[in-house]
Order: structure tokens, then C-alpha cells, then sequence
């Protein structure tokens, strides 16, 4: 493919759009990018097959900006996503490519936070709403939200949102919209429903599909026979092993993560469970936890994990095989991202055989077998991450900012900057990670101090 048919010049984009693109950093248009834009911006249906990392979010990005009136309040388009975090991270790039506009409003519509101030938001009028299925059909249902200005519709991660139950929402929202509206559908697999979907509610949609699988030399992927009895010392001994800094560990269901964040806790690692049933509250502490460095281990179901944007993550441990091989590439790809190697270890029980063989067929080559007794344990200390988290009772709706919890830590409690780590800021708490060395002193100072000028609660996570 010669670079002139990847440069964003030879699409229909206005000059200040390809400014934009230039100041962001876009250089040439990733796979997904260069097959989907034209028929995008031609006003068709898609139906585009693209995992997480492809750069599917700016390619539906810069396609429903383009047909967008500044000066309509309405809703003009809307983006359906599974879960709230990705809704966040996919506003956060709308923002970035709708810079070359004058005031785009772009706005969040999510559960797990109270409709009050969504309401008074949507007042004001917005043009283009993210947000997840169930808040949307609620605000439908209320009159809050109106879809009659609506020309582009999409949905990301499709599949994922089918694998939580939301079919029916989904299609109540379709129902509400004009019928001359364009839809993108973008999914990393092609399950039935999603063809149920596009048979009722889209007009001869394209279908475009970009190979997923990874460079073979970014990613190595070893599999480890076990009985299944031996399955909970068999990922405490993948990790004494390989020793990673940060991993996620895919199980099936709530309990099997229960299961082995217990017996990891038991054997002294700092393990955090990620799965559908945590409140939202819970949820944001587990992922901030992991974010900024102070949990080794995240144990997670498929549907809980999807959507996480993890930057840096060593390894992935398949506690059980994924029943759908093209779910196993998918899990695979969350590592060796950015130009790091990653690895892989999928623990296979005899009754998983086959799927492993349908891992084989897909990946089209051998995989590598290792026997469970060829792990050692290296270096007897267990595996502690490097930074430990503070939690404070305060945050964005008490006003407090990443400055403020930097100043205090740097200025009365006398911890070096280099020493601090993520801070993550939410409604009514925020999290800071500082190196495990500094945390209790960190921790009496902060108490015994103040944040802008208020005392706060500080305890350690």
C-alpha cells in the first residue's frame, strides 16, 4: 500500500479538520481508518470488524463530525458504548478531533451516577451524546433526550454490548430515530445478533474487516496443560515465574474471579477483582488501582474487562481458555501494545482441548506447549507492586484537582514529586499513588495536614 492512499488529504475533510489531524499527530490512517473513512463520509452504513487499538474510535470520529451544524443544539449524533469507560475514553478523543470546530459540545450519558444533572446538561443542548444503552433508553423514555436531529448513529463494541443483555435497549433506541439516519457498527466479532441487528435496522450496509491478529513477534503465547484441580496453584506459580509488573488474569465468572483473587491474597500478592456485579464505585477504585501501578494482578471476566485502555501491561494469564478462539485473540491483544513485547500463558485443562485446536486453526500456526513442573519460583519475596494508593473523601464535585493533592503531598508532607504517581480524580473520592516506601508517612502527614485548606480523610487502599 503506498503511503498516498493512507494520508488523510485524499478524503473529503475540510482544511481546518486536516490541521487538526496533523497537530494531533494522526500521520497516515491505520487499516481500519483507510477502508472505513470513504465509505463513511459517503453518508452509507457500516458494518466495520476492528478490535480496541485500531483506531476505529477516530475513524467514526472524524466521520460523524463531518456532516455536523455548530450552531444546531441538538443532538446530531450518538454513540452507543458498553461500558462507562469507554464512553469516557471515547468522549476524551471526540474532544481532541472536534478541536477543529468551534464550540462542539460533546456530552457523557452513563449509569451509575444520579439523572438530575445529566438532565440539566442536556438543557443546554449537546451535539454529539456517548453513553452507554440502559441511560440512554431511560432518558429516551423521560422526554429528556430528543433523537429527531440525529444523523449519525453509532455502535462500538457491538458484541460486547449483545454479551451484556442489551439487545433490547438498543433496538428500543433504533426505534426512535429517524429513519434517514446513518449507522456504523463496529465489533471485534460477528456474533448472530449482530446480523439481527443489521437485517432490522440498517440500509445495505458495507462491510469492511481488518485482520486482527497480532505482529506474531510482539506477543509470545505459551500454553500450560493442568488438570483442573491444579488451576488456582497453577496461576500462582505462572506468576512467581514471570514475575510481572502489572497482569490481567481472565476467568469466566464472577465466582471463578473471586476464587483466585482469594487464594492470590492468601499467597501475599495484591490481587483486585473486576467483574459485572461491582457497584460503580468499587469499580473505579479497582481500576485506578491497577492504572496507577499499586495492584499486580487484575482478575476479570471478558464482558468486565472490555473497554479497559491499559498502557503498558506485561501479561495476560488465561485462567480458562476463552470459548471463542477470536475471544482469545482479543484477550491476547490487551498486551504488547505500543511497541512493548507482551506475553501470554493460557492455562488448558483436558476438557478445553478443543478449544485450544480451534485457537490453532484461527491462528494458523503451533502453539507452544509447556509442562506446569518447568515454572519456577524466582526470588522468594512475593510479588508487591511498587506504589501503594491513598484514597481521599473528596473530589470533582468538591472541586479538588490533580494540583491539589500535588501540592500537598510535595509541600506540607514532604514527599518528592518523583515519588507521586497517577492521581485519579472522580465525583466524591480520589485516588494518588505514591512509592509503597512513602505511603504510611504520606499517609500521617495528609491527615494530620490539609488539602486546599480543608482537612480530608486519607486512608490507604
Amino acid at each position: 500500500m503506498t503511503t498516498e492512499s493512507t494520508a488523510f488529504a485524499t478524503l473529503p475533510l475540510s482544511a481546518a479538520m486536516l490541521a487538526n489531524l496533523d497537530a494531533l499527530g494522526y500521520a497516515s490512517m491505520t487499516p481500519i481508518q483507510a477502508r472505513s473513512l470513504p465509505v463513511i463520509l459517503k453518508g452509507q452504513d457500516l458494518i466495520a470488524q476492528a478490535k480496541t487499538g485500531s483506531g476505529k474510535t477516530a475513524a467514526f470520529g472524524i466521520g460523524l463530525l463531518n456532516p455536523l451544524n455548530p450552531r444546531y443544539f441538538g443532538c446530531q449524533a450518538l454513540v452507543l458504548c458498553p461500558t462507562r469507560e469507554l464512553a469516557d475514553q471515547v468522549a476524551k478523543e471526540l474532544r481532541r478531533l472536534a478541536r477543529a470546530e468551534d464550540n462542539i459540545k460533546i456530552l457523557t450519558l452513563c449509569g451509575g451516577v444520579s439523572l438530575g444533572p445529566q438532565i440539566a446538561s442536556l438543557e443546554h443542548g449537546a451535539h454529539i451524546i456517548v453513553g452507554t444503552p440502559g441511560r440512554i433508553q431511560q432518558h429516551l423514555d423521560k422526554g429528556t433526550l430528543v433523537l429527531g436531529g440525529l444523523n449519525t448513529l453509532v455502535l462500538d463494541e457491538a458484541d460486547r454490548m449483545l454479551d451484556m443483555g442489551f439487545y433490547d435497549a438498543i433496538a428500543s433506541i433504533l426505534e426512535r430515530t429517524p429513519a434517514r439516519r446513518q449507522t456504523l457498527l463496529f465489533s471485534a466479532t460477528y456474533p448472530a445478533g449482530i446480523e439481527q441487528l443489521a437485517a432490522a435496522f440498517m440500509r445495505q450496509p458495507q462491510q469492511v474487516k481488518v485482520e486482527s491478529l497480532h505482529a506474531d513477534n510482539q506477543i509470545e503465547q505459551r500454553f500450560i496443560e493442568i488438570d483442573a484441580a491444579q488451576r488456582l496453584e497453577a496461576v500462582t506459580r505462572v506468576l512467581g515465574h514471570f514475575r510481572p509488573q502489572s497482569c490481567v488474569a481472565f476467568c469466566f465468572t464472577k465466582q471463578q474471579c473471586e476464587d483466585v483473587v482469594a487464594h492470590l491474597q492468601a499467597k501475599g500478592i495484591v490481587a483486585q477483582a473486576l467483574h459485572g456485579d461491582l457497584e460503580q464505585r468499587d469499580r473505579d477504585q479497582v481500576l485506578a488501582l491497577f492504572a496507577n501501578r499499586s495492584t499486580s494482578v487484575l482478575v476479570a471476566t471478558d464482558v468486565a474487562a472490555r473497554g479497559l485502555d491499559i498502557d503498558g501491561l506485561d501479561m495476560v494469564i488465561n485462567v480458562e481458555l476463552a470459548r471463542d478462539a477470536e475471544i482469545h485473540v482479543h484477550r491476547v491483544g490487551r498486551t504488547g501494545r505500543a511497541g512493548e513485547k507482551g506475553l501470554a500463558v493460557s492455562l488448558v485443562a483436558p476438557a478445553e482441548a478443543h478449544r485450544a485446536q480451534a485457537i490453532e486453526q484461527l491462528q494458523r500456526q503451533p502453539l507452544r506447549w509447556e509442562q506446569l513442573d518447568s515454572l519456577k519460583n524466582k526470588g522468594g519475596e512475593p510479588l508487591l507492586p511498587a506504589m501503594s494508593t491513598l484514597a481521599i473523601a473528596a473530589g470533582r464535585k468538591d472541586k479538588l484537582r490533580p494540583g491539589d493533592i500535588l501540592g500537598a503531598l510535595t509541600g506540607d508532607a514532604g514527599i518528592p514529586g518523583s515519588q507521586v504517581g497517577k492521581i485519579a480524580i472522580f465525583d466524591f473520592q480520589a485516588y494518588v499513588a505514591v512509592e509503597r516506601g512513602v505511603a504510611k508517612q504520606a499517609l500521617q502527614r495528609l491527615n494530620s495536614g490539609k488539602i486546599k485548606g480543608r482537612a480530608l480523610k486519607v486512608r490507604i487502599v
